[in-house]
């Protein structure tokens, strides 16, 4: 009888310890389970040729590739000691070259003859300006009749294409997935049988057989199509689980209080709110006056008034005898964000002080950087209920930090901060406070669905009356050099009439430390290192911006240092800031008109849209320059060009998800971690997502154990392992 390898079966059982590393090492593959969900990226077919003219957007990748060998030719150099083999192949559209040295060429040169059709698998490379493959692995396809085995292997089948490794080519993977692929009839289905009868999706077992050797492009279709409900499903169940035991909190109603700070502070607006803020403000009051905990992510464009919808949520919790604290990732955004909440609040931000109102409160900041006489007098304001809003960094979550209230938490930029930080500041409460997730990055529905789907949304996507419009042009600095002089006349011409700008870089310039064989490395090849603040704040000193006011800001910098550097830019006594990313949030500067950005192709789509919105915050219009040096044909660029087309941050988000992917949904949203989706794409796969969540509120409604559906609590079992479940606990 047939040895079918058990689906948590370690590999090496079934492949040998040897391949069983490579897989852990260089895939993250441990089980058969995990090799039966490691999918073919792509089919080549019998008879039709991969196109190699893709790949010279896939320089330094490990690729595989269908072709046919043109010609082969020995050479020799180093006066006849050293030989190179150089074999030409084809697949009708274009031609690429492999190379072989040394004792190596013998093999290939007997095997790959003209004619030959072959897989060939290696990491493109590039020299005299033509991309080749170096040494690569090669499987021939049997053409002939001599290999009749490999040739009705092959025939009339779509070739599965796998993610590989330089240890491990595709097709040897191919194997392994042969050996394992006797275990998906061991599988557990995780969709409830009428779920998958109603959509009309194969079951697991045959979906699992058909991704992986497939006999029609109908069957990669079916298998695709179920593969990718049971990711939207099986994540969609874990968080409308999560959803339902939040609704089970007990939390302190906070409800709003006719004639109180909230009335007080609204009566002296100078402006009326959009109807943008006036509706999710009004949300954001019905969930906190009720008796469960609110979960609510606001999200809005760059400058679309979230600081004050939140800021009014904070005193509607006032109002009721709570305290708000407001969380920022850094601390020039939580001194930035203190200064403008008690401008804004004015008289009303002072309780308790000579000329405060008697119907105000303190406000207190708290930084890890602040004096300890400071830091001792905000943490008893906050422990006696004295200052009722704090606006803090990571330092407010500290043990020694005690509320006596705490009724409400807003997180800035949530994307900044680890989960177990913003666990720590929702425990301080008495009982669960209310919490209310901002981000200025906008991101779309699906994708807010997928990675917040516990969270309720809110989006404000009108911006306050009184913004200007912010035009954006690329600057092609390296073809067109006399863009960037004039760049640096823009900026001259707007200071002149009594506006500042922004200059942003990607690195500070003081990296002594920093790895010298990456600097080598950098400097030896094309690639030169990014464009540095103080590099560039002194050029500007000494050259195009000579007699104007420059200074730098950057993380590195003693926090008082960088707080004096904010308030006199703030005050208009420095013209032009030349700072790193650390002003991409939060810092509002209205007199500021113009932003160059160097090198912006280093940057992602969503970080150019963030740090444009620092200018155009005023009456007088707005101007970003994207300088880079990228070839006008390159991805980079096509990414630039888009961020100049719009100024709709929801359409740039869905730009760079598609570039980029999404990250792992259930990890730390977007950091780069292998993503738990392999087969769903939340750009492309709107629809399943929408479905799957209707679907999974309604069989968690119905039995939120799942105690009728094993195969489900399996599969939600192996999503969520102990991390996971973590992340899901403390969202």
């Amino acid at each position: 009888m047939e040895h079918v390898p058990a689906l948590d079966e370690d590999l090496k059982k079934t492949l040998g310890p040897a391949t069983a590393k490579v897989l852990a090492e260089q895939l993250g593959l441990h089980t058969a389970l995990d090799l039966l969900h490691h999918y073919p990226r792509k089919y080549a077919e019998r008879g039709e040729l991969t196109a190699l003219t893709e790949l010279a957007d896939q320089l330094d990748e490990h690729v595989t590739v269908v072709a046919q060998v043109a010609d082969a030719r020995i050479l020799t150099f180093n006066g006849g000691r050293g030989k190179r083999l150089e074999v030409t192949i084809t697949d009708g559209n274009g031609r690429l070259q492999l190379v072989f040295f040394g004792a190596g060429v013998h093999k290939p040169h007997k095997e790959l003859l003209p004619g030959t059709r072959a897989m060939f698998a290696g990491k493109v490379g590039m020299f005299n300006r033509k991309l080749q493959l170096s040494h690569p692995a090669y499987e021939p396809l049997g053409a002939d009749a001599s290999d009749q085995d490999a040739a009705t292997a092959f025939a009339g089948r779509l070739i599965p294409i796998y993610p590989a490794c330089a240890k491990l080519e595709s097709w040897k993977i191919a194997k392994c997935v042969d050996a394992v692929l006797p275990s998906a009839r061991e599988t557990v289905d995780p969709l409830p049988p009428a779920l998958r009868e109603g959509r009309g999706l194969v079951p697991l077992t045959e979906a699992l057989l058909k991704i992986h050797r497939p006999a029609t492009k109908a069957d990669v279709e079916d298998a695709r199509q179920r593969l990718k409900w049971d990711e939207a499903f099986v994540l969609q169940v874990a968080l409308a689980r999560r959803r339902r035991a939040d609704s089970q909190l007990p939390a302190v109603p906070r409800r709003p209080v006719p004639g109180g700070l909230l009335d007080a502070f609204d009566a002296k607006l100078p402006f009326t709110l959009t109807e943008g803020q006036q509706t999710v403000s009004k949300e954001i009051f019905d969930d906190l006056a009720t008796e469960h905990p609110m979960h609510r992510l606001l999200q809005g464009e760059v400058g679309s008034g979230k600081t004050m919808v939140a800021l009014r949520a904070m005193l509607a919790v006032v109002d009721c005898g709570g305290q708000a604290a407001m969380l920022a990732p850094t601390e020039v955004l939580a001194q930035q964000h203190h200064r403008s909440i008690t401008e804004m609040m004015g008289e009303l931000a002072e309780g308790g002080m000579l000329g405060g109102s008697d119907q105000g409160t303190k406000v207190v900041l708290l930084t890890g950087s602040m004096g300890m006489p400071a830091r001792r007098k905000a943490l008893l304001d906050l422990v006696t209920g004295e200052a009722r809003i704090v606006i803090g960094t990571h330092a407010l979550i500290e043990d020694k930090v005690q509320f006596h209230d705490l009724g409400l938490v807003v997180v800035d930029e949530q994307h900044r901060f680890g989960v177990e930080q913003r666990d720590a500041l929702r425990s301080k409460g008495k009982q669960p406070p209310h919490l209310l997730v901002m981000t200025a990055t906008p991101i779309p529905r699906t994708v807010a669905m997928t990675v917040f789907g516990d969270l309720e949304t809110s989006v404000l996507d009108q911006l306050p009356a009184g913004r200007s419009p912010i035009a954006t042009h690329v600057v092609p600095a390296k073809d067109k050099p006399h863009f960037l002089a004039r760049a640096w006349e823009r900026v001259r011409e707007e200071v002149g009439k009594g506006h500042q700008a922004y200059v942003v870089c990607p690195r500070i310039g003081d990296e002594e430390t920093a790895d010298p064989k990456k600097k080598s490395a950098e400097a030896d090849g094309d690639k030169r290192p990014p464009l540095a603040v103080l590099e560039i704040a002194d050029e500007l000193r000494g050259g195009a911006l000579a007699g104007l006011s420059v200074e730098v800001l950057h993380g590195r910098m003693d926090p008082a240092d960088k707080d004096d550097v904010m308030r006199r830019f703030a005050a208009g006594e420095v013209k032009v800031l030349v700072a790193t990313t650390v002003i991409e949030v939060g810092v509002n500067v209205p007199n500021s008109t113009v932003m160059v950005i160097m090198d912006a192709d280093r940057f992602g789509v969503s970080q150019l849209h963030q740090l444009r919105g620092r200018v155009g915050r005023g009456s007088a219009p707005g101007l970003c320059l994207l300088v880079s040096e990228m070839h006008e044909a390159s991805p980079a660029r096509a990414r630039l060009a888009a961020v100049a087309a719009t100024l709709d941050g929801f359409e740039l988000s869905r730009i760079d998800l598609e570039q980029r992917r999404e990250g792992d949904v259930l990890g730390q949203a977007q950091s780069g971690v292998r993503s738990s989706l392999r087969m769903l794409a939340v750009i492309d796969d709107e629809e399943v997502i929408a479905q799957a969540r209707e679907e999974a509120t309604r069989v968690v409604a119905d039995d939120p154990e799942l105690e009728r559906l094993p195969g489900l609590k399996l599969a939600l079992d192996a999503l969520l392992d102990t991390e996971r479940e973590q992340y899901l606990e403390k969202g």
